[in-house]
């Protein structure tokens, strides 16, 4: 139980450390924040979310953090391991951003869905 203890406090310091050092990162915390603060608004409007509509905002969220973070390890391990500019290396931070890229588009296109008709039905047209 210790080591389980040990690996949750090392995984804890990893998100503390992208959260206090990582701009990308920070940005993606704040959006998850106005999606959820968005979300919980609608709960008390009469456009409330769904069980699946919640369950996407989560995953859209999820999704988004993981990329980044593995995105970020990557860099940062390859920075470490060849500290001098490399095609190659290059060209792997390149794939490992454009997979961050893709998550961030994944994300916009669920809060796209979830909230867009949201939004349009409280416009005063």
């Amino acid at each position: 139980m210790l080591r389980f203890y040990k690996s949750f406090l090392y995984a804890l310091n990893g998100v503390i450390i992208l959260t206090k050092t990582e701009r990308n990162f920070q940005i993606i915390v704040v959006g998850a924040i106005v999606s959820l603060i968005t979300s919980i608004g609608f709960e008390f409007s009469n456009q409330p979310l769904n069980s699946n509509e919640w369950l996407f905002i989560f995953l859209g969220i999820g999704l988004v953090s993981v990329s980044e973070a593995l995105n970020t390890a990557l860099e940062k391990t390859l920075d470490t391991l060849h500290p001098n500019i490399h095609p190659g290396v290059g060209k792997a931070k390149d794939m490992a951003a454009a997979a961050t890229m893709i998550a961030s588009t994944i994300a916009l296109i669920i809060g796209i869905i979830v909230f867009g008709s949201r939004f349009w039905e409280l416009l005063p047209i």
